[in-house]
């Protein structure tokens, strides 16, 4: 009789045992904060690196533990991210896609899998993959920096246009924009279009090429600030820095300094600090609870040329 009092008091102490630890551990992981992944597409460029930091920082703030993941412009390491992340339980994705039409698969898959992804500044070809899309207004800002340009040139003359990535819908909404306005002046001439894949380095090597057979342009229109950097560097190279009218996109350090140094045009400005606290806030109201979100969330952009840079407060660099 005693030893079964015994045995049964022990398995009894033993199952209240498991029962606290079971308990412990389950408030313990309920006590650790949520995960929020940042998949940007490179961080071989400043601005994406802004974007990616900024929304990291972000989400922080607001008391996640955050991780950046870099794609390196590649889809299929893209999709390894994505299959990662879910795998680790991550609440939410702060997403740059490699790709407009490739990415979606990835967004669709964390769907599935109940992980919310917000786009930032790039889009994907769908409207029900992604819980919203931060994304600024390309196609009205280039339309306001086509009619710049076309004041510069004073309706007549010579362009390039380098395109950015070819698979992304940023690259197409600056294009369309801009010759919404531009082709309405037939005295003005596009005499070269290709893509330099938003990369600076490859900026510089198109435009030498196109330069050889099209030496006597006038204006070289960019799809992004890296390529208007590497524009420019053609441009010196070649002697024509200074008759040679250089516009880019995105509003990036370096090339508002240039404006400032009367080296760059123009360009447009979008923030990539807003884009992504917007998109680590939305995320947040997700996580809280909040299902109800706007497929796409636009955000304005501005002008900015050598005569208002100076509103802008940038601090000269190159002095």
């Amino acid at each position: 009789m005693f030893k079964f009092v015994n045995s049964f008091a022990i398995k009894k102490i033993m199952l209240v045992f498991i029962a606290v630890t079971f308990y412990n551990c389950a408030n313990k992981n309920d006590d650790a904060p949520k995960k929020i992944a940042v998949v940007i597409s490179t961080l071989n460029n400043p601005w994406f690196i802004v974007l990616g930091e900024s929304a990291a920082q972000r989400a922080r703030e607001l008391g996640y533990e955050a991780t950046i993941f870099d794609s390196q412009n590649n889809t299929s390491k893209e999709a390894e991210h994505f299959e990662n992340l879910i795998a680790a339980g991550y609440s939410a994705v702060l997403f740059n896609p490699t790709d407009s039409e490739g990415s979606v698969s990835n967004v669709k898959r964390a769907k599935q899998a109940g992980v919310p992804t917000f786009c930032m500044d790039r889009e994907v070809n769908s409207l029900d993959a992604a819980t919203s899309q931060i994304i600024s207004d390309s196609f009205s800002g280039c339309v306001e920096l086509g009619e710049y340009f076309v004041r510069q040139l004073n309706k007549k003359g010579k362009y390039v246009e380098l395109l950015g990535l070819v698979g992304d819908n940023n690259t197409w909404n600056r294009s369309k924009g801009f010759h919404s306005v531009v082709d309405h002046f037939p005295d003005l001439k596009m005499v070269a279009q290709q893509s330099a894949d938003f990369d600076r380095s490859k900026a510089m090597e198109v435009l030498e090429s196109v330069m050889q057979s099209n030496p006597d342009i006038d204006a070289v229109f960019c799809g992004n600030d890296a390529m208007a950097m590497g524009a420019y560097q053609a441009l010196v190279a070649s002697g024509k820095a200074d008759k040679v009218m250089v516009f880019g996109f995105d509003g990036s350090d370096d090339v508002m300094s240039a404006i400032k140094n009367k080296k760059i045009k123009a360009t447009v400005m979008q923030s990539p600090k807003r884009m992504a606290q917007t998109a680590a806030e939305l995320a947040d109201e997700y996580i809280k609870g909040k299902r109800d979100f706007s497929v796409k969330t636009p955000l304005q952009v501005e002008v900015v040329t050598q005569e208002n840079v100076n509103d802008f407060g940038v601090i000269d660099s190159e002095n």
